[in-house]
């Protein structure tokens, strides 16, 4: 008789990787801009850094919240940027946004809790919530009122058995970067519910044209109800480093905890050094890597808008764009398809992050050198040129 896994194992659902999956192995000139991988290299004082903490040694075990240089330099930025008064001792330093997010989900949903989800939702967070037995309810928003946060939207979709509200903001995919009063919308409905926030803030430095990233922790009321979660990967390009960290009121941070602890004991030690430099560095660095990130939003988004039944709104923050392909007739899942075997170019289907998001595209702008984003544009615009 075979060995059956566990039943948190056979009631998620299995983690797709969408357009890359159908990619991967193609032979071909594939223009892959369907990841959310920085086509940026890791600045050299954080290899520097990291590379001077395993020659001096710091290859052991150490503190098991991260190393303590590390949460103070990251309370400091929290304090300065974020507006979230936490000392050292609120922080976990983790493996990237992935793994702060689940000891969220784990420390905090039971079986049988249900958790919303804003749609287009970043799909990576629904199978989290489901090994730790809740359920994920999605709450879609408007696509023809730019996604904004809309309390007549999300407040149907709760029950008795809502525990939190998921954020991601800036959001991937769309691109949005939430205003202040469409936080307090949310932190309002956090409030009369009692329920918790997960905040997604993982590119949060990725802002565009005076838009201003806030985390909501920050608003009245919310500290005490909100695990911010971010990451190095996208800002700094660290996505194979796999360094991020949670931040909440020590009450948060204690449950947090005994979910990191079981399940890494702490992060690598002399990685977090490179952390530490990313964080006190020359913060020129990262502007003009954020600056470059702009210059490929400005010509994917205004070459998408030159094609034939593509619109596509300004994007405000992240590496994304979620152009509009209704006008075409195409279905998305059907568009990304036909632009895989007929261009070579890979992006994903705005389907793939939730029925709110179908009529939409998502192109990874930020994954890919200008030259050959200049190329991926001339391919698809041939393409709905010919539609």
């Amino acid at each position: 008789m075979p060995i059956r896994p566990a039943r948190r194992i056979t009631d998620t659902s299995p983690k797709n990787f969408g357009m890359f999956a159908k990619a991967v192995g193609m032979q071909g000139d594939l223009i892959h801009l369907e990841l959310g991988m920085p086509a940026e290299d890791t600045p050299l004082h954080i290899k520097d850094a990291t590379i001077a903490a395993l020659q001096a040694g710091h290859v052991h075990y150490s503190d098991l919240q991260g190393i303590p240089e590390l949460r103070a330099a990251i309370a400091d930025k929290l304090r300065r940027q974020n507006g979230l008064d936490l000392s050292a001792d609120e922080v976990i330093v983790t493996n990237g946004l992935t793994q702060a997010s689940f000891a969220a989900f784990m420390a905090f949903l039971d079986a049988g809790d249900e958790c919303l989800l804003l749609a287009p939702y970043y799909p990576q967070h629904i199978g989290k919530a489901e090994l730790a037995g809740a359920r994920v309810t999605i709450t879609p928003l408007d696509a023809a009122n730019g996604f904004t946060i809309n309390r007549a939207l999300i407040e149907p979709h709760i029950t008795p058995a809502t525990r939190a509200i998921a954020l991601i903001n800036p959001c991937n995919p769309t691109g949005r970067v939430y205003t202040w009063d469409e936080l307090q919308i949310l932190a309002d409905i956090a409030q009369d519910h009692d329920l918790l926030v997960l905040s997604d803030e993982v590119y949060e430095e990725i802002t565009y044209d005076g838009a201003k990233h806030i985390s909501i922790a920050a608003l009245p009321g919310m500290k005490e109800r909100t695990i911010t979660m971010f990451a190095f990967t996208k800002a700094y390009a660290m996505d194979g480093w796999r360094l991020g960290y949670i931040a909440a009121d020590a009450a948060l941070i204690g449950p947090c905890m005994k979910i990191t602890t079981n399940e890494v004991t702490h992060v690598n030690t002399f990685v977090q050094h490179g952390a530490l430099a990313a964080l006190t560095g020359d913060p020129s660095v990262l502007a003009s890597m954020v600056a470059r990130d702009k210059d490929r939003r400005d010509l994917v988004v205004a070459r998408l808008n030159q094609m034939p039944g593509v619109t596509c709104a300004a994007v405000e923050g992240t590496i994304y764009a979620f152009p509009n392909i209704t006008a075409t007739g195409l279905s998305a899942q059907d568009c990304a398809d036909r632009l895989l075997a007929e261009t070579g170019v890979v992006v994903e289907a705005g389907s793939f992050y939730g029925a709110a998001g179908e009529g939409h595209l998502r192109v990874c702008f930020g994954c890919a050198e200008i030259n050959v984003l200049q190329d991926a544009m001339d391919r698809m615009q041939r393409f709905f040129n010919a539609l």
